[in-house]
């Protein structure tokens, strides 16, 4: 429900073995979103933001703390577990779109439905349509991804995040492979469908030009929230 707690992450602390180094990426962080909330993550690279969505994700677990989705600690869940709340509860968006080449516009977005089996296939196509529409590519649905220039396929992840209805999206700096006008209006397609669908978007950037478009900033620095 709209300002309850969605996500909490308590004290969490994250590290990767680089060789002989264990290199810390997150060193104690604290965070709570609550539903609606559109909050931007800036930092440099190597600050720890893509460890911090893949917390929040569900991709990767704590060393020590705690990651909370809708007050359910993401530890008690199995692989299976996790792997169907990532696709019915979370939508993801990447910075490279993650397109698959061979797949046209409708197959793309359709591919997160494909392993629902409580979705017929009209209910599907109904899903697709509406993500499609949401994001002004209805006309493209038959295009190829490299038929498409940058900001377009950037849409079709959009839509394929929005596909399976999810509370949360979580997009990995999404703009940063496109010129600064076609990010601003990426941006501003995702806070409208966040105001008008009121779900809930947590993303990353280093591009502080973006900031004065953002209502909720965490900057986040050296794996610490500052």
């Amino acid at each position: 429900m709209f300002g309850e707690t969605l996500v909490e992450l308590k004290s969490v602390h994250k590290s990767y073995q680089l060789g002989k180094m264990l290199t810390p990426a997150l060193r104690g962080v604290n965070l709570k979103l609550n539903a609606g909330d559109f909050t931007a993550v800036v930092g440099s690279s190597g600050s720890g933001k893509s460890t911090l969505l893949n917390m929040v994700g569900c991709i990767d677990v704590p060393d020590s703390g705690e990651v909370l989705l809708q007050g359910r600690s993401i530890l008690s869940l199995n692989d299976n577990e996790k792997s169907a709340l990532r696709n019915e509860k979370i939508g993801f968006i990447f910075q490279t779109f993650n397109l698959i080449p061979v797949l046209n516009v409708y197959e793309n977005v359709d591919l997160p439905l494909t392993i629902q089996d409580q979705l017929d296939k009209n209910m599907r196509a109904q899903r697709v349509y509406e993500a499609l529409d949401r994001v002004g590519l209805m006309e493209f649905q038959k295009h190829l991804p490299d038929q498409l220039s940058g900001g377009q396929r950037q849409r079709v992840a959009i839509a394929r995040a929005l596909v399976t209805k999810p509370s949360l999206v979580l997009a990995d700096e999404p703009t940063a492979n496109l010129d600064s006008v076609t990010a601003h209006k990426i941006i501003d397609l995702m806070l409208d469908i966040n105001s008008r669908t009121e779900v809930t978007f947590l993303f990353s950037t280093h591009d502080e030009k973006l900031m004065g478009r953002v209502k909720n900033v965490i900057r986040i620095q050296d794996g610490l929230i500052v």
